[in-house]
């Protein structure tokens, strides 16, 4: 009894915390140019995957990374791109109350590092797609400030990046991102190494400059093994 008392009010006191610290990203002062640090990505994807792979697995979710993250520099600021990742996977996670699968895949386009969080869920509602980036749109959850996805658009634009989401209903969700990067003889390797080529029924209008916060169609993607 006292344990089960204990666990409800850890995770009241999470949720608290959360809600508090989304209040305050949110706050913060727009215009203002961010200072980003230089990071090897796939030295500070991998662990953070695990970390997050073994939180969520308690809740019945599975983490896949359907290729390795690229080895390449971008230049973010980490802290605010962790609560991206982790903003993003555990509305996956509330999705999905009976279990499913998370994929992230990640894909090199020009100077562009493009990063896929795809879920087993339900998928987007087609009456709330276009609000799902706006502030204070819970989009029908019983507990949130409903600032976590304006927050993860913040987030992205400050480093340089793009954010939208795709699905269809019933099949799922996938919320694409993309982050700039250096410009270097490793990035001539990796874009040789990392690019996808034009799949059938892959709308071209996923590269435009400034994409469409929601799609009906799909990220062109790495085939699942």
């Amino acid at each position: 009894m006292r344990r089960k008392a204990a666990d409800r009010i850890a995770r009241q006191v999470e949720r608290m915390t959360n809600m508090l610290h989304e209040l305050i990203e949110f706050t913060k002062p727009t215009g203002q140019r961010p200072f980003l640090m230089p990071v090897n990505f796939a030295h500070y994807m991998n662990p953070l995957a695990e970390e997050i792979r073994h939180e969520i697995a308690e809740r019945g979710v599975q983490l896949e990374l359907l290729n390795p993250p690229p080895d390449l520099e971008v230049r973010v600021q980490s802290q605010r791109l962790s609560r991206l990742f982790y903003n993003l996977l555990n509305n996956a996670v509330d999705e999905m109350s009976d279990g499913g699968k998370i994929f992230l895949r990640f894909t090199v386009e020009g100077g562009e590092l493009r990063i896929e969080v795809e879920d087993t869920g339900k998928g987007i509602a087609p009456e709330i797609a276009e609000k799902l980036f706006q502030p204070f749109a819970t989009h029908g959850k019983a507990h949130g400030t409903g600032l976590g996805l304006t927050i993860c658009k913040k987030i992205v634009e400050d480093q340089g990046g793009r954010i939208w989401a795709h699905s269809e209903p019933g099949k799922g969700a996938t919320f694409c991102f993309t982050l700039p990067w250096k410009n270097s003889a490793l990035r001539r390797r990796a874009f040789r190494h990392y690019r996808s080529r034009p799949r059938a029924g892959c709308s071209p209008t996923l590269l435009r400059a400034s994409p469409p916060a929601f799609s009906s169609a799909r990220c062109p993607h790495v085939p699942r093994a």
